[in-house]
């Protein structure tokens, strides 16, 4: 290890508790959809602290709706910034990203979980609490990693930015919305919570709103009226016949899932009185497509199938089932794990934990596809070990969040280049 490292590393452990404690304090912030104001006004703060110049803007959706990889919304993004911390190098250097998300999926049903999913509680080396894995716990290994690189008394020939980005989990957009304003840099590290494993690849994803339309009546009446719930049971069997002849191809990265692209029927919506008839019931629907499928081709395939279904079905030749297209709208990749970025954190890791590197191919999808799909540029994944991503008593191993503070600090190092 040379010595710019060992101080670098030498100023993590002694700024560990404090980056615990931020930790608790960004997970204290509730941040689901539509709520992230305080979270980023906190990261602004914090990211102004360790000497960055911020900023924090609004993203303009007229100017991202131009850009390859937007997703479709139906909500704007006023009062909800992006957050962008900005380190000039020395020059000679490449500009590296270090991008998270501080969005959070919602918490409830809160009875399920036992702890407060707020306050960032510590028991046996793991802190608990929803964003801890998912993934405010890299959001600090990455603000950490810098603060140390700057309170060693590095200089660095390549800038960085460290972006805090809002609706990972809905749409991307918040990442997009930093490239567009000129964020984009030559390679992204973003530290989401795969075990610490290397990213080099995911599918793509896409979300579709089904609208199942039946005949209102009083319940007396029930079996002489079409009751839409009934109806989408119907459009779920065909949702799940799908998914089996989607996944009986396999895709060669993704041999290690036995069942890569998942359906998920995520929210229903339907019925408005136990005694009458519901006319009405709304399905949204997560499903997934290799990489080599484009989100248009896949929604062509998808819709092929569901008219030809229809077809066969009395009341829905009647009465179709209308589709609206929302959120993600996300292309898969694969990167070669010899990409030289994709081995430069792999050495950081070797380095740090004296493990070799492990590399998946993820079955879900990530903000690294912006750089891989739509800006030719290497972008990887490599974040903390943690359990229960997306449900209740949602944890993150805290010693593994150390570790990722130092692999983050060691690749900012060797690609930006010391000066």
């Amino acid at each position: 290890m040379d010595d710019a490292t060992a101080r670098v590393f030498a100023r993590i452990d002694e700024n560990w508790p404090a980056e615990v404690a931020f930790l608790r304090e960004i997970v204290s912030h509730r941040s689901e959809l539509f709520t992230e104001r305080s979270v980023q006004l906190a990261m602004r703060q914090k990211l102004a602290s360790i000497g960055l110049e911020v900023d924090s803007f609004d993203a303009d959706v007229a100017e991202i709706a131009r850009r390859p990889g937007f997703s479709p919304i139906e909500w704007g993004f006023q009062g909800r910034p992006q957050v962008v911390g900005i380190w000039k190098g020395q020059g000679g250097g490449k500009t590296l990203v270090l991008n998270g998300h501080v969005d959070v999926v919602p918490i409830e049903p809160v009875h399920h979980w036992t702890v407060d999913p707020l306050a960032g509680i510590v028991r046996d080396g793991r802190m608990y609490g929803r964003g801890t894995q998912d993934m405010k716990g890299g959001v600090a290994a990455m603000t950490f990693a810098v603060q140390a690189i700057r309170e060693a008394g590095i200089r660095l020939k390549g800038d960085v930015f460290v972006q805090s980005v809002i609706e990972e989990e809905a749409t991307g957009n918040g990442t997009l919305a930093c490239i567009a304003r000129g964020y984009a840099g030559d390679a992204a590290l973003i530290p989401e919570p795969f075990d610490q494993k290397i990213l080099i690849g995911h599918l793509g994803v896409l979300w579709v709103r089904a609208v199942i339309r039946g005949r209102a009546g009083h319940a007396m009446g029930a079996s002489r009226q079409v009751n839409a719930i009934d109806q989408m049971i119907k459009y779920h069997g065909w949702l799940r016949a799908l998914e089996r002849e989607w996944n009986a191809r396999k895709h060669p990265a993704f041999a290690e899932h036995d069942h890569p692209l998942n359906f998920n029927p995520g929210v229903v919506q339907g019925g408005v009185w136990p005694s009458s008839v519901p006319s009405e019931v709304t399905l949204v629907t997560r499903f997934a497509c290799y990489p080599d499928v484009t989100p248009d081709e896949a929604k062509r395939q998808f819709l092929a199938f569901m008219e030809a279904r229809q077809r066969e079905d009395e009341w829905f030749r009647a009465n179709p089932i209308e589709f609206t297209w929302y959120g993600h709208h996300d292309h898969g990749y694969v990167l070669p794990k010899e990409d030289p970025f994709i081995q430069q954190v792999a050495r950081a890791h070797t380095q740090v934990t004296g493990r070799p590197a492990e590399y998946t191919a993820m079955t879900g999808v990530t903000d690294t596809r912006f750089w891989a799909v739509h800006l030719g540029k290497p972008a990887t994944c490599y974040g903390p070990i943690g359990g229960n991503l997306h449900a209740a008593d949602e944890w993150v191993d805290l010693e593994s969040v150390r570790q990722v503070t130092k692999v983050i600090a060691s690749v900012v190092l060797d690609f930006c280049g010391v000066a």
